[in-house]
């Protein structure tokens, strides 16, 4: 293939596929995020050309820019990598790219990376499911473009099942407010989750009503439920930050 639009998961390397470390190795052009962790940069070779096409605040790369870019390298035959933080088509955009190259007949392939809806609940010992407890989940994000239709949170708070919320910290206490109204209990747990996997890892737990004022910063995945009350991680973490 030509690109591949890779996954690099929530940020350990450990947790990269075998594709993508195989691929990250064979690339001679790297098309990155600024949300993949530095453990996974560090594999790819010095000799490799690195294109940090990340938005951040105050740099807003266009996607359109992006797109054209992945299209103008594939048809130049080079081994290219799009390295995206978790997986391509859970909230990256990964769509958006396959149309375009699909469009430009440029060979690709998708290789899927965990995504931070399960690693970043995961990594603070919260299942997303669990038997009485839970029986489902929803990955919702919590940002959405001007234009684009508002996630309808009160019908969500009425599912009763676990809510999985990304790219939500900025609008987290209106996000709070409408779950409130929609049914779920002031006291429903939260647990937000900065970083996960990393050393950089960062758990806050609240309840559903002191959401808004909670001290999370982004990028963070922020689950509500009764899920978010457990705290399923090894003894061995614990007896490391005692």
């Amino acid at each position: 293939m030509t690109v591949s639009l890779v996954g690099a998961g929530p940020g350990d390397p450990d947790l990269l596929t075998m594709k993508a470390a195989r691929l990250l190795s064979d690339a001679e052009v790297v098309v990155h995020d600024a949300l993949v962790g530095d453990g996974v940069m560090a594999l790819i070779p010095d000799h490799v050309e690195r294109i940090d096409v990340g938005k951040r605040v105050g740099r807003p790369v266009p996607q359109e820019m992006i797109s054209t870019l992945l299209v103008e390298l594939g048809k130049q035959g080079k081994r290219v990598v799009r390295l995206k933080g978790g997986d391509p088509f859970v909230f990256g955009r990964g769509g958006e790219e396959a149309i375009a190259l699909q469009a430009a007949r440029v060979p690709f392939d998708i290789v899927p990376g965990i995504t931070s809806s399960i690693a970043a609940p995961a990594a603070a010992g919260v299942p997303v499911t669990h038997r009485g407890v839970s029986a489902g989940f929803t990955v919702v994000t919590g940002h959405r473009r001007p234009g684009e239709p508002d996630i309808d949170w009160r019908s969500l708070g009425k599912i009763g099942t676990t809510i999985v919320i990304l790219m939500g910290v900025t609008h987290r206490a209106a996000i709070a407010a409408e779950l409130i109204e929609g049914g779920l209990a002031a006291d429903t747990p939260v647990a937000a989750v900065r970083f996960a996997s990393t050393d950089r890892e960062q758990v806050v737990r609240c309840d559903l009503a002191d959401l808004g004022e909670a001290s999370i910063e982004s990028p963070a995945t922020i689950v509500v439920g009764a899920v978010a009350a457990l705290d399923l991680r090894s003894v061995a973490h614990f007896a490391t930050t005692a």
